[in-house]
């Protein structure tokens, strides 16, 4: 029985891994690859717009990539995840966030609602309902605060973007 949950877990571990192993992308602009998956980190070499690319892995808002002349960190908006994928797998279309609507949606690592969607938005009852039950009255949320260590402050007006 202990070796089947070695399994699992060894296999739940190493899923991460597998989404995001040999899924190609594209520069969608020429940019710099950093050293390290920071804005001021080493410069590690460029990509030329539309180079062709490997993903090895994802930190933050960073992707590890590989290309023909070099390899390094750049930021996740400048790649355009897609195209061949080197391992074909079903695991790397979930973890990517692919699986479903068959639409890719280029922001960091959030999936937001298309326009169509908005518009077909109904009012939803007992959702609403759902929702309203777990309010609570501003003494009970005061107490929670204080039971956690947390203090008020006092906040000037906001009066909105000019």
């Amino acid at each position: 029985m202990k070796n089947y949950l070695k399994k699992y877990l060894l296999i739940s571990l190493a899923a991460p891994i597998l989404a995001l192993a040999g899924e190609a992308g594209t520069a969608l602009k020429a940019d710099v690859l950093r050293a390290e998956p920071f804005a001021d980190a080493k410069t590690a070499g460029s990509l030329n717009k539309n180079d062709t690319l490997d993903i090895l892995a994802k930190k933050g808002a960073w992707l590890q990539v590989k290309s023909k002349s070099a390899s390094g960190w750049v930021r996740i908006l400048s790649v355009k995840r897609g195209g061949a994928s080197v391992s074909g797998s079903s695991i790397a279309d979930i973890a990517s966030g692919r699986a479903g609507t068959g639409k890719v949606v280029s922001t960091t690592g959030i999936r937001g609602l298309s326009a169509e969607e908005l518009k077909a938005a109904k009012f939803n009852e007992d959702e609403m309902k759902k929702m309203e039950s777990h309010a609570v009255s501003a003494t009970d949320a005061q107490s929670f605060a204080s039971a956690g260590g947390l203090t008020s402050a006092q906040m000037a007006y906001f009066k909105g973007a000019k």
